[in-house]
Order: structure tokens, then sequence, then C-alpha cells
């Protein structure tokens, strides 16, 4: 039986319950913020971190949350308490609201809410243990890549793309720079450094990107923010990709060019399990 449970506005419904109005400025303009938050062991992971960034996404288009990150935590482990989630995901999504088509922001009209819970993740040990080609693309993505826009469309195109290549993901790049993925950020490692490129406006500054630099510097491992071309790349030991959903997945091959050994390296390897022993600690248990 599914445990996946939806939420719209202030009820609790099923995921295949239809409440969407046709006239809502997310479904028409894409106007919205969202956040996905990995669930272990019945328990949000980061939650306070995804949602001040969902709060200040939200800020940056002048959108205002239709509660406060405190109500909104509340809710997100009743969610996960009523549907009995051990390991999942939670996504959550506010638009401008629901209003007739118009450029302009409508007035007096509340944001729409939606939170959507699903029991389970895709399974990635293979990709850990043999790794993962992508391939790279222009950057033809807004300039306000920072905030978490459901305007996903530019993403959505260049993965395909990479995924029609036989590609894990697609990499991004603007103006000679290499930005992110479609849907990961993502590090190199050379000589023992880990170098990631800088969290401006340009990239989505991950929450979990955020995280495994906390860790790295825990181990002190060096870890540099700096600009990163694809000649950086070509030469790395070794290549990550980074999410939520992914935790860290290991990169051995770039546009057909194999990266340091093209297995999986040893800094992927202590990564993975320094950030799997991160997980046990805030969220208890063994790991599974």
């Amino acid at each position: 039986m599914s445990k996946n449970l939806a939420f719209f506005n202030e009820r609790f419904i099923g995921l295949d319950e239809p409440v969407l109005p046709v006239e809502e400025r997310g479904l028409q303009f894409g106007d919205g913020v969202y956040e996905l938050i990995r669930i272990y062991r019945g328990i949000p992971f980061t939650l306070k971190e995804h949602l001040t960034r969902l709060e200040q996404s939200a800020q940056s288009i002048l959108l205002v949350l239709p509660k406060t990150v405190e109500e909104l935590a509340e809710l997100v482990q009743a969610g996960i308490d009523r549907a009995g989630i051990n390991e999942g995901t939670v996504y959550i999504q506010v638009t401008r609201g629901t209003a007739p088509r118009g450029h302009l922001f409508p007035g007096g009209i509340p944001s729409n809410l939606y939170i959507i819970w699903k029991e389970g993740v895709p399974s990635l040990d293979k990709q850990r243990s043999v790794g993962v080609k992508v391939f790279t693309f222009p950057d033809e993505r807004w300039n306000n890549c920072y905030i978490k826009s459901i305007c996903l469309l530019p993403n959505i195109l260049a993965k395909e793309k990479a995924h029609q290549r036989g590609g894990h993901e697609a990499i991004l790049i603007r103006e000679n720079e290499i930005k992110e993925g479609s849907s990961t950020n993502l590090f190199i490692v050379k000589d023992g450094v880990f170098k990631t490129p800088v969290a401006d406006q340009s990239i989505l500054n991950g929450i979990t990107r955020q995280k495994i630099i906390d860790i790295l510097k825990q181990h002190d491992i060096p870890v540099l923010e700096t600009r990163l071309t694809i000649d950086d790349i070509e030469v790395a030991d070794e290549m990550l990709i980074t999410s939520t959903t992914q935790e860290a997945v290991p990169v051995v091959m770039v546009n057909h060019r194999v990266i340091g050994t093209g297995k999986p390296g040893p800094y992927f390897q202590k990564l993975i399990t320094w950030f799997q022993i991160e997980v046990d600690q805030t969220c208890g248990g063994l790991w599974k």
C-alpha cells in the first residue's frame, strides 16, 4: 500500500485528487518556488536549511509564504508521521496563487501551498560503484539561478539531451565557466583539494553542497570555491555531483573524456562514508 500523501493549502489530500485550478500562476507563469527534502528514518534531513532557503527564494520573487518557517516545519513532520514514511522525500511548492491570467501581480490573492510526501528514493548503488557519464551544454537559464524557482524548462531540456546521449546528467557552461548540473552541484578533486564553482547568483547553493563543504572542512580536507572551466575538469583526479536525492555520485566521464582513472576515486569513497555518518548522527539508526 502506497504511503504517498499530499497537502493543498489547508488540507491533506490523496496524491491523485484533482485540486489544481486552471488559472493558477504556477501553472500559467511558473510563478513560484520550491524545495525538496530527503527523509531518513522518518526525519527530514537539513529541514531548517531547506525552509530557510525556501523563504529566501520567496522573498527574492516578492512572494509571501502562506505559513511561517516554523509552521511549515511542523506541517512537514506531521505529514511524515501521518503517512508513516521511513525513507523518502518531501516536496514543497508555493505559487503566487489563483487569479485571472495577467502579467501583473494579482492584488489580495493568497499564495497556494502544495506539499507532497513520497516513500522511497531511487537506488544509486550501481552509479556509486562504477561512476556515471555526463555531458556539457550551454547554460540557457536565466541569471538568477540562486533562486529555487519552478521555472525549470532549460534544466529539463539539458538533462533530457544528456539522457538521450546515454548520460546521467547535463553540466551547464556559461561564458566558458562550469556552473552546475541541471539538478546537481559539482565538485572536482585535484591534488587533494576539492574545488567547486562559486555560489553566486549563477548557481543554486545546494543544501547538500553546503553540507559536504562542512564535512570536508571537519576532516581537514581543503575546499576551494573558485571559477572552473572544462580544462579544469579534464585534468581532475576525481569529479562528483551532489543533490538532495542523490547525495553524492562519482563522475568518471565527461563528453567521452575519462576523468582520473575512470573509476570512483578514494576521495569520493571517503566522502560518501562521512556523509552517511552525518545522516546517522542527525537522523539516528543504522545506515541501510
